[in-house]
């Protein structure tokens, strides 16, 4: 896979040549489409034992929630998971590194996203100073061995990296300042990429130097449109699946049975019910009473 060779200012490549957007309705079409084509990778994977683990990394802001968000949106919690660990515990931090991660990844027949992953300690651990430059080389060289022994026990690893350009990840911060349900979002580490805006570069390039490899690539999503980065991005992790359509029987609804004169429903007064808030948007007056 070709590196990027931009400046650390123009990391995707993307600025300058953004192109037009897709139509909102373009969009949400395709949208479905492909959340459609998920819900048969689901089905697949369920029939076949399949396991499959999808590493999304890359800048603060860059859109790795929203595109997880939609993948996941159809599919049931119980076969597609996402793995979003906190910082480790004073227990975890005295294990092998990759000892967290493991106990997350699936079973035959499950999905597992890692919004952010063991490539932690490639990225803000290094730029922080949170591990030990031991720690750090020996990660680099365990990192290529440890995805090779997932692929070797038959787990389709894929491993995306979103790429936004110092522009549009400010304008992102800036956005989050002003919204209530998504001031959240807005930690100091984020703020602090700020500031190591070359230092994460470094990173990164470092980082696909050593673990970009033939057997388990990184897939650069250039994200400074979200709303293509998703569909570019759900698109080619269908493509990488050999996922096909899962014979299932005809689901027919029972008719209903004919009410029993045995049963009488409690009167309405033996319950509580909860306000009618929608009623006070409309303007009744009883209602929230």
């Amino acid at each position: 896979m070709a590196k990027d060779k931009k400046s650390s200012s123009t990391e995707n490549g993307a600025s300058g040549r953004k192109g037009p957007k897709i139509a909102n309705d373009a969009y949400e079409a395709e949208l479905f489409r492909l959340q459609s084509e998920l819900v048969k990778v689901q089905q697949w994977t369920q029939a076949t034992g399949a396991r499959i683990v999808v590493l999304f990394e890359g800048r603060d802001a860059a859109g790795k929630g929203g595109a997880i968000k939609r993948i996941t949106e159809y599919l049931s919690p119980r076969v597609a998971r996402i793995a979003a660990l906190p910082a480790p515990t004073e227990r975890e931090r005295g294990q092998w590194y990759f000892q967290r991660y493991v106990q997350h990844l699936p079973a035959a027949g499950e999905l597992v996203l890692f919004d952010r992953s063991w490539y932690n300690r490639a990225g803000v651990e290094k730029v922080m100073g949170f591990c030990t430059d031991e720690e750090y080389w020996r990660f680099m060289r365990q990192a290529p061995v440890f995805e090779q022994m997932l692929i070797d026990e038959g787990v389709l690893l894929r491993k995306y990296w979103f790429s936004v350009s110092d522009a549009e990840q400010l304008k992102r911060f800036r956005s989050r300042l002003s919204d209530p349900v998504r001031q959240w979002k807005l930690s100091p580490m984020d703020l602090e990429s700020i500031n190591r805006w070359e230092d994460y570069s470094r990173a990164k390039d470092e980082m696909m130097a050593h673990t970009d490899v033939p057997a388990s690539p990184w897939f650069v999503v250039e994200s400074d449109i979200k709303k293509h980065a998703r569909l570019n991005m759900i698109a080619h992790l269908l493509s990488t699946i050999p996922y096909h359509d899962v014979p299932h029987e005809r689901i027919e609804l029972p008719e209903r049975p004919a009410s029993s004169r045995s049963y009488q429903r409690p009167p309405r007064e033996l319950s509580t019910y909860v306000p009618d808030h929608v009623a006070s948007l409309l303007g009744d007056p009883e209602a929230d009473r």
